[in-house]
């Protein structure tokens, strides 16, 4: 049994976007009509980007830090508002869940740097018919270079050179392919819903208790999620590759201790055969499997997510990517700061004020992993049996398709923010430091 559906704002009709508003659309999109639970929140966009941190965030350093282009401050605050409706009290409708936007940028210090993301290690630079964001997040990106522009290059300054002569989509064609996070900065396009899901198991029913999760994601938006569903109530078990942990770790330790606290920590060794065995059998413990990587890096491990949902009892399998889990979309890399611009906010932002930034710190991210939480908890409670499907581009694009339909944000006269960071709720356990006693638990050796 297998049924395609997807949220799309494009349907609704509003005269002016409020957090209420928004909260109320993803919920009805996500199959739960709880619009009478969600608390009220009336604020504009201009008042949540600037406390938020974000605008502190977005424009050229020597120069007044920018508006939103689209209710992105909005969105968050309503995904953050339909999670509390559903969360049995357990989240705080109060919480200004726009400071989730900044927090990374809070901890690492960092600062708005115009066409230079935050993070610094994407760039928008200048084609011969547009502009393109590139991403080179890895080391290994760099070795990449010499095959994409087909000449020897190691520097910014090189890239910007070779690129100032050369058409921009075929640029992006030709990175995607070769695997760089790399997108043409344009208009936005009307998205065709911010999630997709396929059934393939028959919902086990309304249900009221916690899940188990398996969380196999890295970096931020799936952290992220992961962590609003235990405080939701769930249990998270991280699962990491031995070969290849998650990134984060040699990051801000604060950072991942924010993102990580309270869950459990299993390290596997997935290069042999033991390893992939004691994957597959945690994966069919679990309530809901949420997974950040590209379709074919669990396909060659032996997992096909479609066969995990059918073989559970209303299990709940999310996977975040960059642009879809659809060929040829899946296979292409995709990080916060890159999927936003391809998702058209560098471009309106161009628009608006005639210079060329990124709009706050890699913002596909968090916005990302808070309508992923409410996909996946949304989908557990009503039985699931379901493989549901969020991108960071198809996020962002329905959020500047929110604005379209609500009225676009206006500057205002709101002082912005610096970023701020909630406190860690502990420190993230050591990598592996509970493999033994959750293989023990699960009866897996």
């Amino acid at each position: 049994m297998k049924a395609a559906v997807g949220g799309n704002i494009g349907r609704e009709v509003m005269a002016c976007l409020t957090p209420g508003d928004y909260a109320g659309v993803l919920l009805r999109e996500s199959g739960d009509d709880e619009r009478e639970r969600v608390s009220a929140d009336h604020r504009d966009e201009a008042t949540l980007w600037a406390g938020a941190g974000a605008q502190y965030l977005t424009g050229n350093p020597d120069c007044p830090p920018l508006p939103s282009p689209a209710p992105l401050a909005t969105c968050a605050q309503g995904a953050w508002l339909a999670l509390a409706a559903l969360s049995a009290g357990r989240l705080d409708p109060r919480f200004p869940a726009g400071q989730l936007l900044g927090e990374r940028a809070a901890l690492l210090g960092l600062h708005r740097r115009g066409a230079i993301s935050a993070g610094g290690a994407c760039r928008l630079l200048d084609c011969a018919d547009g502009q393109l964001a590139l991403n080179l997040a890895r080391d290994e990106d760099w070795q990449l270079l010499p095959a994409w522009l087909e000449v020897s290059v190691d520097s910014w300054e090189g890239v910007a050179a070779q690129l100032r002569t050369r058409s921009c989509v075929p640029l992006a064609a030709r990175g995607r392919l070769l695997g760089l996070a790399v997108a043409a900065s344009q208009p936005p396009s009307a998205p065709d819903g911010w999630f997709r899901a396929e059934r393939f198991a028959l919902a086990a029913g309304r249900r009221r208790h916690a899940p188990l999760v398996m969380d196999l994601t890295s970096l931020w938006a799936g952290p992220l999620c992961t962590d609003l569903l235990e405080q939701m109530g769930a249990r998270v078990i991280k699962v990491e590759s031995a070969g290849r942990p998650d990134a984060a770790r040699q990051g801000s330790p604060a950072f991942f201790d924010l993102l990580n606290a309270r869950k459990q920590s299993v390290v596997l060794d997935l290069s042999g055969a033991r390893g992939r065995r004691q994957l597959r059998e945690l994966l069919a413990c679990a309530d809901i499997v949420v997974e950040s990587a590209r379709p074919r890096a669990l396909q060659q491990l032996g997992i096909a997510a479609a066969d995990v949902v059918a073989a559970g009892n209303g299990r709940v399998w999310l996977s975040i990517t960059g642009y879809g889990r659809a060929a040829p979309m899946g296979e292409w890399i995709a990080y916060g700061d890159d999927a936003g611009v391809a998702a058209g906010l560098s471009w309106l932002l161009h628009r608006a004020t005639g210079l060329q930034a990124f709009c706050g710190d890699a913002i596909a991210d968090p916005l990302t992993g808070l309508h992923a939480a409410l996909a996946a908890w949304s989908a557990w409670t009503r039985g699931g049996g379901a493989l549901i499907d969020v991108s960071l581009c198809g996020v962002v694009a329905h959020c500047i398709a929110a604005g379209a339909v609500g009225g676009a944000t206006a500057p205002g006269r709101v002082e912005p923010l610096p970023p701020q960071a909630r406190s860690p709720r502990g420190r993230a356990p050591a990598l592996g430091s509970d493999t033994a006693a959750v293989l023990s638990e699960f009866g897996i050796g």
